[in-house]
Protein backbone atom coordinates (compact mmCIF):
# COMPACT_ATOMS: atom_id res chain seq x y z
CA UNK A 1 0.00 0.00 0.00
CA UNK A 2 1.40 3.42 -1.00
CA UNK A 3 1.68 6.13 1.83
CA UNK A 4 -1.13 8.78 2.08
CA UNK A 5 -0.63 11.92 3.85
CA UNK A 6 -3.77 13.25 5.01
CA UNK A 7 -3.39 17.33 4.38
CA UNK A 8 -5.62 20.31 3.26
CA UNK A 9 -5.05 21.34 -0.26
CA UNK A 10 -5.45 25.12 -1.37
CA UNK A 11 -5.56 25.89 -4.68
CA UNK A 12 -6.35 29.26 -6.71
CA UNK A 13 -8.68 30.23 -9.51
CA UNK A 14 -7.90 32.68 -12.19
CA UNK A 15 -9.18 35.26 -10.51
CA UNK A 16 -7.49 34.88 -7.19
CA UNK A 17 -10.17 32.71 -5.37
CA UNK A 18 -8.96 30.24 -3.21
CA UNK A 19 -10.58 26.64 -2.27
CA UNK A 20 -9.76 24.78 0.38
CA UNK A 21 -10.01 20.88 0.39
CA UNK A 22 -9.37 17.92 2.73
CA UNK A 23 -7.63 15.31 0.05
CA UNK A 24 -4.95 12.59 1.01
CA UNK A 25 -2.33 12.56 -1.10
CA UNK A 26 -0.04 9.25 -2.26
CA UNK A 27 3.34 9.51 -2.15
CA UNK A 28 5.16 8.16 -5.27
CA UNK A 29 8.81 8.29 -5.01
CA UNK A 30 10.03 11.87 -4.28
CA UNK A 31 6.74 13.03 -5.81
CA UNK A 32 3.23 13.26 -4.54
CA UNK A 33 -0.33 12.58 -6.16
CA UNK A 34 -3.10 15.15 -6.05
CA UNK A 35 -6.39 12.76 -7.02
CA UNK A 36 -9.42 15.25 -7.02
CA UNK A 37 -12.92 14.32 -7.75
CA UNK A 38 -14.44 15.02 -10.84
CA UNK A 39 -16.40 17.68 -10.76
CA UNK A 40 -14.15 19.62 -8.61
CA UNK A 41 -12.81 22.92 -7.88
CA UNK A 42 -9.98 21.39 -7.02
CA UNK A 43 -9.73 19.47 -10.15
CA UNK A 44 -10.30 23.09 -12.36
CA UNK A 45 -8.16 25.14 -10.72
CA UNK A 46 -5.47 22.13 -10.51
CA UNK A 47 -6.02 22.08 -14.43
CA UNK A 48 -6.20 25.55 -14.88
CA UNK A 49 -2.83 26.59 -12.98
CA UNK A 50 -0.86 23.30 -12.28
CA UNK A 51 -0.28 24.46 -8.43
CA UNK A 52 -1.35 23.73 -4.94
CA UNK A 53 -0.12 24.00 -1.49
CA UNK A 54 -0.70 20.98 0.73
CA UNK A 55 -1.05 22.30 4.36
CA UNK A 56 -0.26 19.94 7.14
CA UNK A 57 -2.84 21.00 10.09
CA UNK A 58 -3.38 19.69 13.75
CA UNK A 59 -6.97 21.46 14.23
CA UNK A 60 -9.26 19.13 12.84
CA UNK A 61 -11.89 21.22 12.51
CA UNK A 62 -10.51 22.51 9.11
CA UNK A 63 -10.90 19.28 7.56
CA UNK A 64 -14.47 18.78 9.23
CA UNK A 65 -15.19 22.37 8.47
CA UNK A 66 -14.39 21.92 4.61
CA UNK A 67 -16.59 18.49 4.35
CA UNK A 68 -19.85 20.74 6.13
CA UNK A 69 -18.92 23.96 4.10
CA UNK A 70 -17.52 25.67 6.87
CA UNK A 71 -14.43 26.86 4.43
CA UNK A 72 -13.73 30.49 5.92
CA UNK A 73 -10.24 30.03 7.16
CA UNK A 74 -6.97 32.20 7.44
CA UNK A 75 -4.95 32.31 4.22
CA UNK A 76 -1.58 33.81 3.30
CA UNK A 77 -0.92 34.53 -0.29
CA UNK A 78 2.23 33.14 -1.90
CA UNK A 79 3.98 33.50 -5.08
CA UNK A 80 2.03 37.04 -5.90
CA UNK A 81 -1.16 35.47 -5.09
CA UNK A 82 -1.09 32.27 -7.16
CA UNK A 83 -0.76 29.68 -4.09
CA UNK A 84 -1.95 30.38 -0.76
CA UNK A 85 -1.60 28.62 2.26
CA UNK A 86 -3.60 28.15 5.62
CA UNK A 87 -2.44 30.28 8.32
CA UNK A 88 -2.14 28.09 11.00
CA UNK A 89 -0.83 25.49 8.98
CA UNK A 90 2.28 23.60 10.85
CA UNK A 91 3.91 23.03 7.65
CA UNK A 92 3.22 23.77 4.07
CA UNK A 93 4.32 22.20 0.74
CA UNK A 94 4.22 24.14 -2.38
CA UNK A 95 4.00 21.98 -5.45
CA UNK A 96 3.73 21.83 -8.90
CA UNK A 97 2.09 19.47 -11.83
CA UNK A 98 4.59 17.76 -13.69
CA UNK A 99 2.46 15.31 -15.27
CA UNK A 100 -1.55 14.38 -15.19
CA UNK A 101 -2.51 10.76 -15.45
CA UNK A 102 -6.21 10.92 -16.52
CA UNK A 103 -8.93 8.91 -14.88
CA UNK A 104 -12.84 9.14 -15.86
CA UNK A 105 -13.55 9.38 -12.23
CA UNK A 106 -10.04 10.98 -10.33
CA UNK A 107 -7.47 11.83 -12.36
CA UNK A 108 -4.30 11.68 -10.88
CA UNK A 109 -1.32 14.95 -10.75
CA UNK A 110 2.15 14.14 -10.30
CA UNK A 111 3.40 16.73 -8.67
CA UNK A 112 7.05 17.66 -7.27
CA UNK A 113 7.67 20.16 -3.87
CA UNK A 114 9.32 22.68 -4.95
CA UNK A 115 9.09 24.56 -1.07
CA UNK A 116 8.88 23.56 2.55
CA UNK A 117 7.92 25.84 4.88
CA UNK A 118 8.30 24.55 8.50
CA UNK A 119 5.85 26.99 11.07
CA UNK A 120 5.88 24.91 14.38
CA UNK A 121 6.46 21.12 15.52
CA UNK A 122 3.71 19.05 14.86
CA UNK A 123 3.14 16.89 18.15
CA UNK A 124 0.85 14.00 16.36
CA UNK A 125 -2.95 13.14 16.14
CA UNK A 126 -4.46 12.01 19.49
CA UNK A 127 -7.32 9.42 19.07
CA UNK A 128 -10.10 12.08 19.18
CA UNK A 129 -8.25 13.51 16.17
CA UNK A 130 -7.55 10.51 14.05
CA UNK A 131 -11.43 9.96 14.63
CA UNK A 132 -12.78 13.39 13.27
CA UNK A 133 -10.76 12.70 9.97
CA UNK A 134 -11.96 9.36 9.73
CA UNK A 135 -15.98 10.53 9.79
CA UNK A 136 -14.71 13.23 7.79
CA UNK A 137 -14.07 10.77 4.99
CA UNK A 138 -17.03 9.23 5.90
CA UNK A 139 -18.87 12.25 5.52
CA UNK A 140 -17.60 12.21 1.84
CA UNK A 141 -18.87 8.98 1.01
CA UNK A 142 -22.27 9.31 2.56
CA UNK A 143 -23.83 8.36 -0.66
CA UNK A 144 -21.60 5.23 -1.17
CA UNK A 145 -22.29 3.89 1.81
CA UNK A 146 -24.81 1.38 3.43
CA UNK A 147 -26.88 2.48 6.27
CA UNK A 148 -25.31 -0.84 9.17
CA UNK A 149 -21.73 0.11 8.02
CA UNK A 150 -21.98 3.75 8.58
CA UNK A 151 -23.17 3.45 11.97
CA UNK A 152 -20.94 0.62 12.90
CA UNK A 153 -18.23 2.98 11.55
CA UNK A 154 -19.21 6.07 13.61
CA UNK A 155 -20.13 4.17 16.87
CA UNK A 156 -16.10 2.82 16.68
CA UNK A 157 -14.82 6.46 16.50
CA UNK A 158 -16.80 7.77 19.45
CA UNK A 159 -15.17 5.41 21.63
CA UNK A 160 -12.06 7.84 20.46
CA UNK A 161 -14.09 11.22 21.12
CA UNK A 162 -15.61 10.17 23.98
CA UNK A 163 -12.52 8.94 25.53
CA UNK A 164 -9.66 11.61 24.40
CA UNK A 165 -11.51 14.77 22.64
CA UNK A 166 -10.69 18.42 23.60
CA UNK A 167 -12.81 21.32 22.78
CA UNK A 168 -11.54 21.93 19.06
CA UNK A 169 -12.38 17.86 18.27
CA UNK A 170 -15.80 17.90 20.38
CA UNK A 171 -16.68 21.30 17.80
CA UNK A 172 -15.71 19.47 14.52
CA UNK A 173 -17.11 15.87 15.38
CA UNK A 174 -20.51 18.10 16.06
CA UNK A 175 -20.57 19.44 12.81
CA UNK A 176 -20.04 15.57 10.86
CA UNK A 177 -22.79 14.60 12.79
CA UNK A 178 -25.03 17.65 11.65
CA UNK A 179 -24.15 16.37 7.98
CA UNK A 180 -24.84 12.83 8.60
CA UNK A 181 -28.36 13.67 10.15
CA UNK A 182 -29.22 15.90 7.31
CA UNK A 183 -27.84 12.87 4.89
CA UNK A 184 -30.49 10.96 7.03
CA UNK A 185 -33.32 13.03 6.84
CA UNK A 186 -32.56 12.79 3.22
CA UNK A 187 -30.90 16.10 2.87
CA UNK A 188 -28.51 14.92 -0.11
CA UNK A 189 -26.30 17.80 -1.14
CA UNK A 190 -24.73 16.49 2.67
CA UNK A 191 -22.39 14.69 0.93
CA UNK A 192 -20.41 16.97 -1.47
CA UNK A 193 -17.26 15.99 -3.33
CA UNK A 194 -13.93 18.08 -2.84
Amino acid sequence: MPYIAETIVTTVDATGNVHIAPLGLIQRGDRWIVAPFRPSRTLDNLLASGLAVANHIDDVRVFAGCVTGRRDWPLVARDDGRRAALREALSTWDMTVEEREDDPQRPRFICRVDGVHNERPWRGFNRAQAAVIEAAVLVTRLHMLPPEKLDSEIAYLRISIDKTAGEHELEAWGWLMERVEAWRRGETSAARKM
